[in-house]
């Protein structure tokens, strides 16, 4: 569970970044969620897109996600939401206490 400050430091990272998988009408599968699980084990911090096509809002794709692979959603803003999960292997982001 992120405090507020944490979830605050991810929100300015997650600003910068650029959505690497869009969420659209065939909604969500076993591959879309290996595929965001792997993405979250080297970058630990990305940002999807929620297609207007999609059945879902981007608090709701965030939430089921979050809830399917273990992560933290950091954000949802509009279409857009951000989602966060430490590295098993080599985290990378420090987190402030």
């Amino acid at each position: 569970m992120l405090t507020n400050k944490q979830r605050s430091y991810l929100r300015s990272l997650g600003h910068k970044l650029e959505p690497i998988f869009h969420l659209g009408k065939n909604g969500f599968d076993d591959n879309f969620f290996k595929g965001v699980n792997q993405a979250l084990e080297s970058r630990e911090l990305i940002k999807i897109k929620v297609l207007n096509n999609s059945d879902y809002e981007a608090r709701e794709a965030s939430d089921i996600l979050c809830k399917k692979i273990n992560c933290e959603g950091v954000q949802a803003i509009g279409s857009v939401f951000v989602v966060y999960k430490k590295s098993k292997d080599k985290p990378k982001i420090e987190l402030p206490v």
